[in-house]
C-alpha cells in the first residue's frame, strides 16, 4: 500500500481520531491526530480508547457463536427460547439466525427512513430527545423501544440493518450464560484476544485515555455526545477500544483464538446478499469481487461523536482501523484509504 501524503491528507481534513494499518503484526501506517476532548485540548494517541460504535456488534456475534459452539445456544431456534418476549409483535419465527445477519425483520429501535420515506422516520436524535438516553444502561432497557412495533416484514425475506436485533442477541448472552453481556464479552472476547485496552466505558465516569465525543454544529459550535447516546455500550454498539484491539480482534479471529474451526470458517463467509455487491455475514458486511470472491470483510459504525471502521483487505492481507470522535470525521479517511487499495 502506498501511504505517501497520508499524514499531509489527515491534516488537510483536520481528521481527528487514529488510523492503523497492518498486515498481521508489521505497521504499515499508523497515526493519531486531533484532540480527544474539545473542552481541554487534549490530543488523540495512538493508545486513545474511541467509541466503536456500530463495530461492537462483531463482539456480540463472537459470543453468540462462542455459546452455539458450546452446545448453549442454537441459530436455528427461535429467539422466544432464549428471551421472554410473551405479549411483545416479535415473531416466534425469528431465529439468532435471522438476528445476526440483519434478516429478522423486526422493527428498529429508531426508524430511521430512507428515501421517498425520509421525513417519515425518526432517527435517534430525535429518539433521544423523546426517551432519554440516561435512561438505558442495562440490555434489557431497550427492549421496550422495540418489542411492541409492528414487524416491517416476515423474518428471513430481506436484510435491513437492525440495532435491536442485536439487542435480542445480547439478551440470548445474558440468559444462556446467567451473566451480564458486558461481563461476558470482556472475559470471552476481549481477554481472549487480547484487547488489553478495551471495554464498556460509562462516559459519565472519569476512565483514562478515553477520547470525549465531540461534533460541529451549524452555527460553528462544538458539543460534547453526553446526552446524544446512552451513557454506557450495548450488544448493537458502544464499546471503547483502541485501534490496536481492534486489529488484534481481527487477527484472534482469523487465528480461530475465539471461535471453534468450523464457526471460525463460516464467520468469514458471506450468509445473506444485501445487494450485487454487498452481503452481510454474522456481523460483517462483505464487499466483494465481480467474480463473487471478497475483495474486503469490514464492520462499521456511526454515532453521535463517533465513527470508524474495522476493515480487512484480502489480497493484500491489510487490517486497516479508522476511529474517529466525531461523527462524520472517519468517512473521508475511509474513501481515501479504500481507493488506494483498490475499492
Amino acid at each position: 500500500m502506498d501511504t505517501t501524503g497520508l499524514d499531509d491528507f489527515l491534516a488537510d481534513t483536520e481528521f481527528s481520531g487514529v488510523v492503523l494499518v497492518r498486515r498481521e503484526n508489521a505497521t504499515v501506517f499508523e497515526a493519531a491526530t486531533g484532540l480527544a476532548t474539545q473542552r481541554w485540548g487534549i490530543r488523540n494517541t495512538l493508545d486513545t480508547r474511541f467509541d466503536t460504535a456500530s463495530i461492537t456488534k462483531l463482539f456480540t456475534s463472537v459470543a453468540v457463536l462462542q455459546l452455539v459452539g458450546a452446545g448453549r445456544l442454537d441459530l436455528e431456534r427461535s429467539i422466544h427460547d432464549y428471551v421472554t418476549l410473551d405479549g411483545t409483535t416479535i415473531p416466534h419465527d425469528v431465529t439468532l439466525l435471522h438476528l445476526l445477519t440483519h434478516t429478522s425483520g423486526i422493527a428498529d429501535i429508531a426508524e430511521e427512513s430512507v428515501g421517498e420515506d425520509a421525513d417519515t422516520g425518526e432517527d435517534y436524535a430525535a429518539l433521544w430527545a423523546r426517551i432519554p438516553a440516561y435512561t438505558l444502561t442495562e440490555t434489557a432497557d431497550f427492549l421496550p423501544l422495540f418489542a411492541h412495533k409492528r414487524p416491517a416484514t416476515m423474518p428471513g425475506v430481506e436484510a435491513a440493518y437492525s440495532d435491536a436485533g442485536y439487542i435480542l442477541a445480547g439478551l440470548a448472552v445474558e440468559n444462556a450464560t446467567g451473566m451480564p453481556y458486558r461481563q461476558y464479552v470482556y472475559d470471552e472476547v476481549f481477554t481472549r484476544a487480547g484487547m488489553t485496552d478495551a471495554g464498556f466505558y460509562d462516559r459519565r465516569d472519569a476512565a483514562p485515555r478515553l477520547a470525549e465525543g465531540w461534533d460541529q454544529g451549524a452555527d460553528g459550535l462544538w458539543r460534547a455526545n453526553l446526552f446524544g447516546a446512552p451513557p454506557i455500550g450495548s450488544p448493537a454498539e458502544g464499546a471503547q477500544a483502541t485501534a490496536a484491539d481492534l486489529a488484534r480482534f481481527a487477527q484472534a479471529l482469523r487465528a480461530g483464538e475465539l471461535l471453534n474451526p468450523e464457526l471460525t470458517g463460516e464467520f468469514f463467509i458471506p450468509q445473506v446478499q444485501l445487494d450485487d455487491e454487498t452481503s452481510y455475514g454474522f456481523g460483517l458486511e462483505f464487499d466483494l469481487n465481480r467474480n463473487g470472491t471478497t475483495h474486503s470483510w469490514y464492520s462499521d459504525g456511526i454515532g453521535a461523536g463517533a465513527s470508524g471502521i474495522l476493515r480487512h483487505y484480502v489480497d493484500p492481507g491489510l487490517d486497516v482501523v479508522v476511529l474517529s470522535n466525531s461523527e462524520e470525521g472517519a468517512w473521508p479517511v475511509v474513501r481515501e484509504l479504500d481507493e488506494r487499495l483498490g475499492g
